[in-house]
């Protein structure tokens, strides 16, 4: 390093000399010619005038050297204070080593969880005018956000003054006929304005035309990129080819751009036009679609708010019985799609800044114990001329090396701590989180260290001048070396450790709190038992089994086929498997009851005979269902414990009879069973009211199966998707996973879990810097107070009261620390509360479980230096005196 720093100053300086010397060998010419006619003009003869050209200019060559000096003086010092900060660090590797590794952590966890704040937050969405574009719902009792009925959709398109274009979409799914067999297409339906409202065009081929998502139009549909890499290999002459899903032809006419995603959909193979010609978007009282519109010039959230709510007031008060009380909500579109993640990453992105913060506290500290052995050197140096600012430009150098060296370390482990950390992610949580993809080391995340790495650089240079005046240091000389500013210095250090040490209860108690919530989030109640349970999904071609009969006779083969597979217990069917969502709701109306048209909102639920005993549910009165029970009986419910409670209080349920909101003869069923209430919705979710309706009187295309094994579940899985292709290989199957792992790859388990793993490393981190820096200042308040420690032992005071006197010191600090932190943990705690599970942030085990491990571990550091202390020989500490 050293040759190569004077090779560079050679060469630098060379070329630099050679070309000022050449300026200046001009300029002083000018100047003495200059001169010397002057001097000639006033009379004097022209050897004369040389001559007193001479003596005025000076030495030439002196000149020019001191004109080098002033050239090269800034590049020289800086050379030379870099190859001083370099030596320093050989001189002492182990501090070098320790400042840079601790550095490089607090860098490393900011910049990562920088990486997905900016992918998430703050990188545009890839569309044309992101910021005007907004997320459009409907809004009921029960959810804030619901999905719109395609009328109402309608009468808003058609009465709004605030969007320049209103579209919708809707998730849907096909089954691909491929060389391969049959493939699920998890797929889109959109209006056909969509994408033109987004601002996004097809890469070949063209959108979707006005008209062709009104019914009867001809079937067309847009590839993603990645499908038509896949299936179709890439070949521009796909346009205009048709693709069979679930046994119906489509028209290819374009494939979108490689770098388009719609996070609210996730992955989708095929994007198709949205014809409102199905039985749900016949009825306004059935909602399963999804609005985006585009805002006008001008026009704020806010405004276009207000005008989408009266509207809905408008349609409540033509349509009551199919709107009642439903609202509007007008969001921004990137609100849309990451406001569920959004506080789980200002939580993340708060803990790493705090675990810089201590991570800066801790190499300030170190800095300055390391001034203070410096303070001869420093003294010696003010003593020979040397100015403050001289000064600070070294240590201000040796801040910036140690700074450049640990922030490299950390942003190259940020990069692979992002990659880690994207992989981690569940494959299908990652599918709805498409901004992630090419996270890593952009501009905006390069920026961001380079900012930190900066103010870094300035704290770590200014640090050993914000404790004491140079002046100061004058005194070392006189000092001996021994520090004048020891008192001094024990108290600013002091400082530092009870800064850091309040951090680091912060994340322990944060990550305590979300630690626990976790735990419970695991451990909630089911209604039903998770283990041993295999599940998949089953999607059914309509054009195939178009009647009630044939899918109904498809069921029970299933069933009945799987049934009959070894180590498999009992087989059940449903829509929508448990541990899902709060959805795919019902309006009822009980008989006998007093209805004034409210919407009594419960989970639907079409269940096969078999189900409850698969789920080993629990029944608590009544019966279940028997697989006769089809179309030719009468409608019978199975509901659960929230949906007696909420609506048949005090009442035996059995017998009793509901409906829809007019009580329609078809639309009556009589309650049969009541079960455990089973969790439907998310983790972390409430409870809802549900009915289970038997699946033989209201046969889906597509189903979940659920299959109880007296043996590893996930073995049996292949055996599975084997069997029902042995059926029909026409049919789909789809996620093939067993219900714990379903459970363990939910977004709220994973949110929860990964919020909690990276909080408690932060937390750790934070705790073993601050016991190291707690260490490091009794260490030094031993070794200063030596003198004082001997002359105490020298006259009786008992190994017991140095023990007394250090540990009391420590005592005091861990005391203030903690309890600062533990009122900003509770501070910090409530700002969080969103993200708790069944805990609140001032949990009184949490908060004594974090002093107690805070104390224990302070007590350790401590016990080190006091045992060094109380160990020390008197005759010899004051021999050395």
């Amino acid at each position: 390093m050293d040759s190569l720093m004077r090779w560079l100053r050679k060469l630098w300086i060379f070329v630099r000399q050679e070309k000022f010397a050449n300026e200046l060998n001009e300029e002083m010419a000018f100047h003495r010619e200059q001169i010397a006619k002057e001097l000639q003009a006033d009379g004097m003869g022209a050897e004369p005038a040389q001559y007193a050209t001479q003596r005025q200019f000076g030495n030439a060559a002196h000149l020019q050297e001191r004109s080098h000096d002033v050239v090269a003086f800034g590049f020289e010092t800086a050379l030379q204070d870099f190859r001083f900060a370099i030596r320093q660090f050989r001189r002492n590797p182990v501090f070098a080593s320790i400042a840079i590794l601790i550095f490089a952590l607090g860098i490393c966890a900011s910049v990562s969880i920088f990486g997905f704040v900016d992918a998430a937050l703050i990188k545009p969405l890839p569309y044309q005018d992101p910021s005007r574009l907004v997320g459009v719902y409907e809004s009921a009792a029960r959810i804030p956000r619901s999905n719109l009925s395609y009328l109402d959709y309608l009468d808003w398109k058609k009465r709004n003054r605030v969007f320049s274009s209103l579209e919708v979409w809707s998730g849907t799914g096909y089954l691909l006929k491929t060389s391969d067999g049959v493939q699920p297409a998890p797929s889109v339906r959109v209006s056909a304005g969509f994408f033109r409202t987004l601002g996004v065009n097809p890469v070949i081929g063209r959108d979707f035309e006005p008209g062709e998502d009104l019914p009867g139009a001809p079937s067309v549909a847009i590839l993603s990129y990645a499908t038509w890499q896949k299936w179709f290999g890439g070949r521009e002459d796909v346009i205009g080819q048709t693709a069979m899903l679930s046994n119906v032809s489509y028209k290819i006419v374009g494939v979108l751009p490689r770098e388009f995603h719609f996070a609210p959909r996730g992955s989708a193979d095929f994007w198709t036009v949205l014809d409102g010609s199905n039985s749900c978007e016949k009825r306004r009282s059935c909602h399963n679609l999804f609005g985006v519109a585009r805002l006008k010039d001008g026009v704020a959230v806010e405004m276009a708010q207000a005008e989408m709510q009266s509207i809905a007031k408008q349609l409540e008060a033509e349509y009551p019985g199919s709107n009642r009380d439903q609202g509007a909500v007008v969001v921004p579109l990137s609100e849309a799609i990451v406001g569920d993640i959004r506080p789980i990453l200002l939580v993340l992105l708060s803990g790493a800044g705090l675990l810089l913060l201590i991570a800066c506290v801790n190499v300030t500290s170190l800095l300055l114990a390391r001034s203070e052995s410096r303070k001869r050197e420093i003294a010696v140096r003010v003593a020979l001329g040397a100015s403050f600012v001289r000064l600070a430009r070294q240590f201000a150098t040796e801040g910036l090396a140690l700074v450049v060296a640990g922030g490299a370390l950390g942003v190259i482990a940020a990069g692979w701590l992002m990659g880690l950390l994207t992989k981690l992610v569940p494959a299908q949580m990652l599918a709805g989180m498409p901004y992630l993809n090419g996270l890593g080391l952009n501009s905006r995340v390069l920026a961001f260290a380079c900012g930190v790495v900066v103010i870094a650089a300035v704290l770590f240079g200014l640090a050993p001048f914000l404790r004491a005046p140079i002046l100061d240091m004058r005194n070392g000389l006189a000092e001996g070396g021994r520090g004048s500013a020891g008192r001094m210095w024990r108290r600013f250090g002091a400082n530092l450790v009870v800064v850091e040490l309040a951090i680091a209860v912060v994340l322990l108690v944060g990550a305590g709190l979300l630690g626990k919530s976790f735990y419970r989030l695991l451990h909630v109640d089911l209604g039903f038992q998770p283990d041993h349970l295999a599940t998949l999904g089953v999607a059914v071609p309509d054009v195939t089994y178009k009647s009630d009969e044939q899918r109904v006779a498809l069921a029970r083969q299933v069933v009945s086929r799987i049934s009959n597979l070894p180590g498999v217990k009992s087989v059940g069917l449903t829509t929508l498997m448990p541990v899902s969502y709060n959805g795919n709701t019902d309006w009822i109306r009980m008989v006998g009851k007093p209805f004034h048209g409210e919407h009594n909102e419960v989970n639907e639920r079409d269940v096969s005979s078999g189900y409850f005993t698969a789920l080993q549910a629990k029944l608590v009165r009544g019966r279940f269902f028997d697989d006769a029970q089809d179309a030719s009986k009468p409608r019978v419910a199975v509901i659960n414990e929230a949906l007696a409670r909420q609506y048949f209080p005090g009442e035996d349920p059995i017998g009793k009879k509901f409906g829809d909101g007019g009580l329609t003869p078809n639309s009556l069923r009589e309650i049969i069973g009541v079960v455990d209430d089973i969790r439907e919705g998310s983790l972390d979710s409430k409870i809802w009211p549900a009915e289970y309706l038997p699946f033989n009187q209201s046969p889906d295309t597509f189903f979940a199966v659920v299959v109880r094994t007296s043996q590893a579940e996930q073995s049996v899985l292949p055996t599975l998707s084997r069997t029902i292709r042995e059926i029909d290989p026409s049919i789909g199957i789809a996620s093939e996973e067993t219900m714990n792992g379903r459970i363990d790859s939910s977004q709220t388990a994973y949110l929860h879990r990964s919020s909690a793993w990276l909080v408690g490393g932060f937390a750790a981190l934070a705790l073993l810097l601050g016991v190291v820096g707690l260490y490091g200042v009794i260490s030094y308040t031993v070794s200063q107070r030596s003198r004082e420690i001997g002359i105490r032992m020298a006259l009786g005071a008992p190994p017991e009261s140095v023990y007394r006197l250090i540990l009391k010191e420590a005592g005091w600090l861990t005391a203030v620390g903690m309890a600062s932190g533990l009122m900003c943990a509770v501070i910090a705690a409530t700002l969080m509360h969103k993200l708790l599970f069944d805990v609140e942030s001032w949990d009184v085990p949490t908060l004594c479980g974090v002093a107690l491990v805070l104390g224990l571990c302070a007590l350790c550091a401590a016990f080190v230096p006091a045992r060094r202390a109380a160990s020390l020989d008197p005759v010899e500490v004051l021999r050395a005196e």
